[in-house]
């Protein structure tokens, strides 16, 4: 009996760590610099892509005699330029294969969206799994290109269902079911943050 309950907890074990691996993907930070995320909860949004989805800005430091902090944007944020991850550099979130570009030429202006599709970039895994960054703009691969963890793709954009310029992330697996993303620490600029810092 004994034998049985061990054998019966060990089953669970592997079959609740394979179904959690199974959920998630790890993926290389976007970014060079600072940034924050916000998550789209389950049942949020039904679009795969949209579906368990995490939105970053890129942050900047405001530094005077005695406050250190992170904020976004520079005076009220209502020109792009003033948010500091306008322009900024997107980078590749695995070693993957472009499976689309789309672009969206219309810019927005922080506050206030216009509808449409955002310019984004598709990536896939070699065991199938899906990557979407939305809202980029300037990308620099095209489909059918091989990509590196890290490697430039785009900038941060402000474009489709956008009210200030930040990355959307989405993934998927091989049979379109959402997975959450994780980053992989050690890719996060914690030289930037110590610098700033000291």
């Amino acid at each position: 009996m004994k034998y049985l309950k061990l054998f019966t907890l060990s089953i669970i074990v592997i079959f609740a760590v394979r179904l959690s691996a199974a959920e998630s993907i790890k993926i290389h930070s976007i970014h060079k610099e600072t940034f924050s995320c916000t998550e789209h909860w389950e049942g949020q949004f039904k679009f795969v892509g949209d579906a368990l989805g995490t939105d970053c800005v890129i942050g900047g430091w405001y530094k005077d005699d005695e406050r250190l902090f992170q904020r976004n944007y520079i005076n009220q944020g209502f020109k792009n330029e003033d948010w500091y991850g306008f322009n900024k550099l997107v980078l590749a979130p695995c070693d993957c294969k472009v499976v689309e570009v789309y672009v969206n030429n219309v810019t927005n202006v922080p506050g206030i969206m216009t509808p449409g599709r955002a310019s984004s970039i598709a990536f896939q895994t070699a065991d199938g799994k899906t990557v979407l960054l939305a809202h980029v703009k300037d990308i620099i691969v095209s489909q059918g290109d091989k990509v590196t963890r890290g490697q430039v793709v785009a900038k941060v954009g402000n474009n489709g269902y956008s009210r200030n310029p930040h990355i959307h992330i989405g993934a998927w697996d091989e049979n379109g079911l959402p997975l959450q993303i994780r980053f992989d620490q050690s890719t996060l600029a914690l030289l930037e943050r110590e610098q700033i810092i000291d």
